[in-house]
């Protein structure tokens, strides 16, 4: 095995300018990149802390005892991220969803969660307001957020075999407490709840049909998700991928599938029904099918960097104009021009060129933007 190479340079530490452009941009709910791409979901990472060690995004001898974490002041306050959150709802994003790291690390994010709940879309509805978790803090916290004003969860869960879920974790966390977690936020009504499965060839991929047969007739929607080449410190191989084209046949192999349509325009997972009625399965094939063409998200990193990309190099520095007396339209016109910009779409590069293309430099970890 190649011995895994560290990186040298922190992506934290690096940042695009967001300048005040002399045009202002004034928002309408209508704002579109260049390939007419609009802007529809905002995804806002809380924290860049974990207390899993999955090695496809936090691996252990990369994020160690040692690993130093974002400080707090440099983290965006709730009130930061609120206020920031509002002008993109005013130039069409319509759905937040809150990530991590693991965002229910962040202390009281609750408050939060009823801070952002409080907002309006430019169409005067509350916007679908959503958090990624691990699932090991939800039992305790899903009542607490649901009466925040979050809608509905999305849980990472590789396996239900408690050996393979260790591994897979590196924290040796046993997957009976992530089910009791989903039970507690399908009981505080966070729903409909869906559960995120990576397959990463040789690790887990025995897991795929028994994930099937549990969430199946269960109102939860599995999704599986290809393993993908985000950052640089998860050693990723082309042959470590399971193509979803693979999962989808095996699980079809006992329980006939039907293609279902796209539930939402930009949507990452393909739908897939089970021919019976009982309930559905999605795949997000990031690596063997790309959704570049119709991407309609932005991710906010915990202390303010914009990114236009899962795959991208450098974020834009909103935290500088936030702290830097920029008022309102000042920030919402500049998030304008940035996204009018945007030209983003590495999977379709890496498709047809190759793991590297398209990606400008060291592309920026998972656990720092989210998924």
């Amino acid at each position: 095995m190649a011995e895994r190479v560290i990186p040298l340079v922190d992506q934290r530490l690096t940042a695009l300018r967001a300048a005040l452009p002399a045009d202002a941009i004034t928002p309408n709910g209508l704002l579109a990149d260049t390939r007419g791409r609009e802007l529809r979901d905002l995804r806002i990472s809380v924290t860049d802390r974990c207390n899993f060690r999955c090695s496809y995004c936090m691996p252990k001898e990369v994020f160690d005892k040692d690993h130093a974490y974002l400080p707090h002041a440099s983290l965006l306050s709730f009130e930061e991220v609120t206020r920031l959150a509002r002008q993109f709802l005013a130039h069409g994003v319509r759905k937040i969803r809150l990530t991590g790291g693991e965002p229910l690390l962040r202390k009281n994010i609750e408050i939060l969660i009823g801070q952002l709940a409080q907002l309006r879309t430019v169409d005067g509805m509350p916007p679908e307001l959503t958090l990624t978790t691990n699932g090991s803090l939800l039992a305790r916290k899903a009542r607490a957020l649901r009466d925040a004003g979050l809608q509905r969860v999305t849980v990472s869960l590789d396996g239900l075999d408690d050996a393979v879920f260790r591994q897979m974790n590196d924290v040796d966390f046993p997957v009976a407490e992530v089910l009791e977690g989903i039970a507690a936020a399908r009981e505080a009504g966070l729903g409909p709840i869906k559960v995120n499965m990576v397959v990463k060839r040789g690790t887990n991929e025995d897991q795929i049909v028994p994930m099937a047969r549990h969430f199946r007739s269960s109102g939860i929607v599995l999704r599986f998700i290809e393993y993908m080449d985000v950052g640089a410190t998860n050693g990723w191989r082309m042959d470590e991928v399971v193509p979803s084209a693979e999962v989808r046949s095996r699980i079809a192999a006992h329980f006939p599938l039907v293609q279902l349509d796209p539930s939402a325009p930009g949507e990452t997972a393909e739908r897939w029904g089970y021919a019976d009625g009982e309930g559905e399965v999605g795949f997000i094939s990031s690596v063997t099918q790309a959704f570049c063409g119709d991407c309609n998200r932005a991710r906010l990193s915990t202390e303010g960097k914009l990114y236009l990309c899962l795959f991208a190099a450098n974020g834009y520095d909103l935290r500088e104009l936030l702290r830097g007396g920029a008022s309102d339209a000042e920030i919402a016109s500049a998030l304008g021009h940035i996204w009018q910009g945007r030209t983003d779409r590495y999977s379709e590069l890496r498709g047809t060129l190759g793991a590297d293309a398209g990606a400008g430099g060291r592309r920026v970890e998972m656990s720092y933007i989210g998924g």
